[in-house]
């Protein structure tokens, strides 16, 4: 064979190897949802049909998918696997970890908590909101003032969040649900954090958005997760619920979500064709805002770790897997509020999960905006304290020009 002929035929590998890795992580993902539309035999929150699935599956799906990803992370580690493999095993584990999370979030029973489970009235909700958004305002003029004054938009970030938390508290009455201010501090906050990305990480973003499979891996893994909030926040479900609509329905309705008011889009129909079962849909601009930065902060992270990983390999390094385990770790750190309170139940009794639920879940509460606020810092953190790190010196190879 000639010299020719052999490149033509690493070129036609490679361009099929390549191909084949882009269909892997959709694959994943379908399937996953293919998985979970075929539960029309299940009734959600407690009750069980012919299929006999309980929340204690979506549990032990969920286990399966943390040993998956746990696996080809420390097979990774080990140079046992390539970069490239661990990388899908890697997104295999995510997806069922978040399909079993959504089958037991959907399948357990909707836990009712009165009054007096309340570890505090809600007459104390105005002070702390009032009193930790100015906290966080103050602290970050401060830090950013000492810590980077050459910096602003930090402060300007950290001021708006405070923002965030204390708005509701701010304005007397239903005047908060629509005031300006309120669609000012939801609509500016993509923009600030797009900013402050962009400023202080958009060239090794763009770097590393260039190696195909950590775009993939990041894509994938935004889409995955964005799915994850949107069904075990109940605005997308296929599980059968009591009172739901016996005809296709469609409105627009006015909804509270994040601060201000939306206008939402409702979509219910009984039995999807094919599979038969229920299928619900909740949108609202609010929310696409919300879930969309989220998940492109996840994902971008989680390109980062990719790429990471696909260099750290080439250079025949074996010592930054830690770093990005710690980075893997406050993204799923973050994505865990959702199910606090049932898996509290679960696992210690309504005494214990009452207290929880009223403190993080409870909309009126401003820990529930502290949860989102500090969502956005840690995921915004993360990116840019990586591509500085990337930036070091001593780890220049983690920006080295993607294939």
């Amino acid at each position: 064979m000639s010299p020719e002929e052999r490149q033509q035929r690493g070129e036609s590998s490679r361009g099929q190897a390549s191909r084949i890795g882009s269909v892997r992580p959709l694959s994943v993902l379908l399937a996953a949802i293919g998985t979970l539309t075929q539960v029309p035999v299940a009734s959600a929150h407690g009750t069980t049909g012919s299929g006999g699935l309980s929340q204690g599956h979506g549990v032990i799906i969920a286990l399966v998918g943390a040993v998956i990803l746990g696996g080809f992370i420390l097979l990774k580690r080990t140079d046992r696997i390539t970069a490239t493999t661990a990388l899908y095993g890697v997104f295999a584990g995510i997806a069922i970890t978040a399909l079993g999370a959504v089958l037991f979030e959907g399948l357990s029973p909707d836990p009712t908590y009165t009054a007096n489970s309340m570890p505090f009235p809600r007459s104390w909700y105005q002070p702390l909101a009032l009193l930790s958004g100015l906290g966080i305002m103050v602290a970050s003029f401060v830090v950013g003032w000492l810590r980077w004054p050459s910096r602003p938009r930090y402060t300007f970030l950290g001021i708006l969040m405070g923002l965030w938390i204390s708005y509701p508290y701010l304005l007397p009455g239903l005047a908060s649900d629509t005031h300006p201010l309120g669609y000012a501090i939801v609509l500016g906050t993509p923009l600030l954090v797009g900013y402050v990305v962009w400023k202080d990480a958009g060239s090794v973003i763009r770097a590393v958005m260039r190696d195909p499979v950590a775009r993939r891996f990041g894509i994938g893994v935004g889409i995955v997760l964005a799915l994850f909030f949107v069904t075990v926040t109940g605005y997308l479900s296929f599980f059968p619920e009591e009172g739901f609509p016996e005809e296709v329905t469609v409105v627009v309705l006015p909804a509270i979500y994040q601060l201000v008011s939306w206008p939402t889009l409702e979509i219910a129909i009984p039995h999807l064709p094919y599979v038969h079962i229920p299928f619900f849909l909740a949108v609202s601009p609010g929310q696409v805002i919300i879930v969309g930065l989220l998940s492109a902060l996840i994902g971008l992270n989680a390109a980062l770790i990719a790429r990471h990983w696909r260099v750290e390999e080439r250079a025949g390094m074996t010592e930054g897997t830690a770093g990005s385990a710690a980075i893997v770790g406050t993204c799923t750190c973050g994505c865990c509020g959702p199910l606090v309170a049932k898996i509290a139940v679960l696992a210690a009794g309504p005494s214990i999960a009452a207290p929880l639920y009223w403190v993080f879940v409870d909309s009126a509460s401003p820990l529930s905006a502290v949860f989102i606020v500090g969502s956005f810092i840690l995921f915004t953190g993360s990116l840019l304290y990586s591509v500085q790190a990337a930036r070091q010196p001593d780890q220049s190879a983690a920006i080295i020009p993607a294939d």
